[in-house]
């Protein structure tokens, strides 16, 4: 299908939202507001100079809103796909949230199959592709983002031979015996090897990918190269042999490992007395522990308050001195498994503050919401404690902002060996989150050496910050676009 007539784009990024969100005024008027996040900050100068595209849902299911392609004021095309309700229920809620997210999380809770969920993601992929097929130039180079949009790039390069096509998983990849499960893993495989690159966050990820691929039969043509002759690209400066699959057209799909980090430049610069503003409302206590999530069952929300609420109990911390300020941003509030989790964490912020809060003192304060930037990046700076529990998580950004707010060193940072940040952020004081003791021992741990032993403190939180300076959300885009230029034929120049 050749690119149909109108605005067409050398670079195309494709994701199951575009970067607005649609404001409502008073006066009943519309508006499409940036809603700029890391990903956006790091392709919108590709985009800009390249005329670039960015194809995606606006999130919205009103029919009544202008869903025509618009250019936002740097000149960067946004080309709206609609989604009706139907599409949202079966397509997002359904098979991308309430089958692949689970499955992909290790079945944290029990994936759904349901075959009218498969048939709306099948049709969603179909209609996100032939857009791309619209606003692609000859010879584009199109990065497709996360599991939404695993059929894509099969889909893509059938109707757009002449595309670069690159994709990219933004959450961990399971184990090859958990995706089996699947009752599609051959179509979504197949989906998946129509890029040139398939990018993972971990060499792990990777791997699992690697292995499935020779599995799964009819699915993936041949394997080439050994899974420990992944290079992790904007990581390691040392590039060896690449992993490859040989896909069932003959062409080589290259399999690589892209650790996806931070914008710096959007966290801002709290002041002194922004951060000390925090602290007299929280009571200036001694210690200020932050948990800031999506309320989302993978992320091991309700197990860090049942650890605060034992080291409360024992008399471990004092609740006069220490305080847990837990953001917990709306998510996904139609699937039940998300409501339970609500439920459960709010009881536990009720339960532990009845036990042992104060009039006026509450010791975990609780905002079931999500909060502006700069806000955000006070909390961080006035945290002395970060807490990542995360069950499973793909890289866990929140980390990697926390240790970018502590220049000088100050604070620590509690993080979950099984999120994907634990491999580049190994100062932190690494806990289980399986294991309660294990995560009340490394809360512990983080207090105990802020209290009695700041020098190590100190250098435990220099490396981490070295390492999430050093290695920024643009190194990640440049590493993975670089990779996908040197390893495809034609797209942009």
């Amino acid at each position: 299908m050749p690119p149909q007539d109108g605005a067409t784009a050398d670079f195309v990024v494709v994701a199951n939202r575009l970067p607005v969100d649609s404001v409502t005024h008073p006066d009943g008027s519309h508006e499409w507001v940036p809603s700029p996040g890391g990903l956006v900050a790091a392709l919108s100068p590709v985009l800009a100079q390249h005329h670039g595209c960015w194809v995606g849902w606006p999130g919205t299911t009103d029919d009544s809103l202008s869903l025509e392609p618009f250019r936002t004021d740097s000149g960067i095309l946004l080309h709206p796909v609609s989604l009706s309700a139907a599409d949202y229920a079966e397509f997002y809620e359904g098979f991308s949230n309430a089958t692949l997210w689970p499955l992909y999380h290790d079945l944290i809770v029990q994936p759904i199959y349901q075959r009218s969920w498969w048939s709306a993601y099948r049709q969603v992929n179909l209609r996100f592709a032939e857009e791309v097929a619209k606003v692609a130039s000859p010879h584009a180079t199109v990065w497709v983002q996360d599991y939404q949009l695993q059929l894509l790039p099969g889909i893509l390069r059938q109707l757009r031979p002449d595309l670069r096509i690159g994709f990219f998983l933004h959450i961990p990849f399971p184990a090859a015996d958990l995706f089996r499960q699947l009752p599609w893993r051959e179509e979504i495989v197949r989906g998946l090897l129509g890029a040139d690159v398939i990018g993972f966050h971990l060499p792990s990820y990777a791997n699992n990918f690697l292995t499935l691929s020779r599995q799964i039969s009819g699915a993936a043509g041949s394997h080439t190269g050994q899974p420990d002759e992944l290079t992790v690209y904007g990581k390691a400066q040392i590039r060896k042999p690449d992993a490859a699959i040989v896909a069932p057209d003959g062409r080589r799909v290259q399999v690589a490992a892209f650790p996806i980090s931070i914008d710096l430049s959007s966290l801002g610069h709290p002041t002194a007395e922004d951060i000390s503003a925090i602290r007299r409302k929280l009571g200036n206590p001694d210690t200020i522990m932050l948990g800031v999530d999506r309320l989302d069952y993978t992320k091991g929300i309700l197990q860090r308050l049942q650890a605060f609420e034992q080291l409360l109990e024992h008399e471990t911390l004092d609740p006069d001195q220490t305080v847990l300020v837990q953001i917990a941003t709306p998510s996904r509030e139609r699937i039940k498994q998300y409501q339970q989790e609500r439920a459960r964490v709010e009881e536990a912020v009720g339960r532990i503050n009845g036990r042992f809060g104060k009039l006026g003192q509450p010791v975990v304060h609780y905002l079931h919401r999500s909060l502006p930037k700069a806000e955000l990046a006070a909390c961080y700076a006035a945290a002395d404690i970060m807490l990542v529990t995360a069950f499973k998580d793909g890289m866990n950004l929140v980390a990697k902002e926390f240790a970018a707010m502590h220049p000088d060193g100050s604070g620590a940072l509690v993080l979950s060996e099984f999120a994907g940040a634990a491999e580049e952020l190994s100062h932190a004081h690494l806990c289980n989150p399986h294991d309660l003791e294990s995560v009340k021992r490394a809360i512990f741990n983080a207090v105990y050496s802020l209290s009695h032993q700041p020098e190590d403190a100190g250098r435990r939180m220099q490396a981490l910050y070295q390492q999430v300076h050093t290695h920024d959300v643009n190194l990640w885009a440049n590493s993975f676009l670089s990779f996908l230029t040197d390893h495809s034929q034609g797209g942009m120049s």
